[in-house]
């Protein structure tokens, strides 16, 4: 990655990008197996793949890294396959538990810092922003790299069209940064886009990882130094192993904050470029409301809508027909498990709501019906006492673990493709229309050995039907290196 970059700097240049964070103020659509960076846009990529290719449009990048939760690498790498023919290496780093923006970049710099050296230039791009002007954007990030290799941390500051509460804000002179603000109250934030002084802070930072470590060092020691043991013991971070999974008990441990109150805020070093390219983070539905256009009435609808003298609503309903008749003012989002109605004025309350569902135990805050896995996908068709149907989808030459369940047992039917069945050591195939059982207690394992996707009708029957009622003795996925072990995940 030597040579030329962004700017006209010199030196390694590489891309961050930091996917993480439920978007809980998107639910129903987000959740916590299925977070904002995988939700898809109007013409079908998701978040996490538009942060991707802007990446990967930027001048001589060859590499980008991906900090992430350990429990969305697959379904992460998935994403990048469809706009990543091979031509960009795409390393992860892999977080067992979440601890803010501050951890994952200490550790994504000393991941540069060992692998791409300490003059290398981070820049670092949440995986769930929406940024409409790439040529724009790709200007900023050279200003961006120049004042990074001059020795100053930047950020990325967005001129305020209104006076926003969610977002925190930078006072500003010139291309210095004076203080940053938390996110203020409605008449603060009303003085600040009237003086002209400041802007919204982007979440988007670029410097050079050996500055970036020497201010840690200086202004946030024991965060540093908490990454830095988790790092130690964590294998395959030293050696180029890809990905690398950070010590689970030594992450756990290190302090849980953003990189804005950890080091920004307190930094002399601090530089802003402004972010003219069309910026959004998409953070509730009155954002993403805004990249629809509207119809005579004012309505924002995706998907089957019927709407009679109603205004001014936004409608999502992508699997079954909403007919609203003499409403205003309403946000509708329809899922196949869950249904969202809520004052347009009140969408922000959505994240409350979802901690209320989180206290209850619902399902519907952690995944969707169909739930997507390293080997394909699963969908949940129907359930009962006793009782439930999935539809497992498993890509070609894939498999699921092999794996028993004590309280549980499934009929498998295939419907499209060929199905290879492992029950207690002995294997077989079976072809569209022929069926197996698979009693409790039995060892089996579920594989495609066909170019097609195989396709099978799963029926669950017993007293109990959890997801964690699965024990797995070997996986292709690596998710277990302990034969007997009990893990949630299926």
């Amino acid at each position: 990655m030597d040579g030329e970059k962004p700017g006209g700097q010199t030196g390694p240049f590489l891309p961050v990008i930091l996917s993480g964070g439920a978007g809980t103020r998107l639910w129903p659509l987000s959740r916590s197996e299925h977070p904002k960076p995988f939700l898809r846009l109007a013409h079908g990529r998701s978040l996490l793949q538009e942060t991707f290719q802007r990446a990967a449009g930027l001048s001589r990048v060859t590499e980008i890294l991906t900090v992430t939760h350990k429990e969305l690498l697959f379904k992460s790498r998935d994403e990048y396959e469809s706009v990543n023919p091979g031509r960009l290496a795409t390393p992860f780093l892999l977080e067992p538990v979440s601890r803010n923006t501050g951890p994952s970049l200490a550790a994504a710099a000393l991941w540069a810092s060992r692998h791409r050296g300490p003059a290398t230039s981070l820049l670092v791009l949440p995986a769930d922003h929406l940024i409409r002007e790439g040529d724009a954007f790709a200007r900023a990030v050279d200003q961006a790299v120049a004042l990074a290799q001059d020795g100053r941390l930047v950020t990325f500051g967005v001129r305020p069209d209104a006076p926003e509460t969610r977002y925190g804000y930078l006072e500003v002179a010139g291309s210095r940064v004076l203080r940053f603000i938390e996110k203020p109250p409605a008449e603060q934030a009303l003085e600040f886009v009237r003086s002209g002084r400041f802007f919204w802070n982007a979440g988007i930072f670029c410097f050079r990882v050996d500055v970036f470590l020497d201010e840690l060092r200086a202004h946030a020691p024991d965060l540093l130094a908490g990454v830095e043991r988790a790092v130690a013991h964590s294998p395959g971070f030293g050696d180029g192993g890809d990905p690398v999974t950070l010590d689970a008990e030594s992450f756990a441990g290190v302090p849980d904050l953003s990189i804005d109150y950890a080091l920004m805020e307190r930094s002399g070093r601090i530089a802003v470029v402004p972010a003219d390219f069309g910026w959004s983070d998409i953070g509730s539905w009155s954002a993403l409301a805004g990249l629809t256009d509207p119809d005579p009435r004012g309505n924002r609808t995706a998907g089957l809508v019927h709407a009679v003298e109603s205004e001014d609503c936004y409608v999502q309903s992508p699997k079954r027909l909403a007919a609203l008749v003499g409403v205003r003012d309403l946000v509708v989002v329809d899922t196949e498990d869950a249904l969202l109605v809520a004052h347009r004025e009140r969408v922000d309350e959505v994240k409350a709501l979802v901690a209320d569902l989180k206290v209850a135990g619902h399902e519907s805050t952690l995944r969707h019906r169909e739930v997507h896995r390293p080997w394909g996908s699963y969908t949940v068709l129907e359930e009962g006492s006793r009782f439930k149907i999935k539809r497992l989808q498993v890509k070609p030459r894939s498999a699921l673990s092999l794996q028993m369940h004590h309280h549980r047992s499934e009929h498998w039917v295939v419907v499209a493709g060929t199905a290879e069945v492992e029950q207690d050591g002995q294997k077989r195939l079976l072809r569209i229309d022929e069926s197996t059982y698979i009693p409790a207690g039995t060892r089996h394992r579920l594989s495609n050995p066909g170019l097609v996707d195989l396709v099978v009708i799963e029926v669950q029957s017993g007293e109990y039907l959890g997801e964690d009622d699965i024990v797995r003795f070997d996986d292709v996925w690596g998710r277990t290196s302990d034969p007997g072990a009990t893990f949630v995940r299926s």
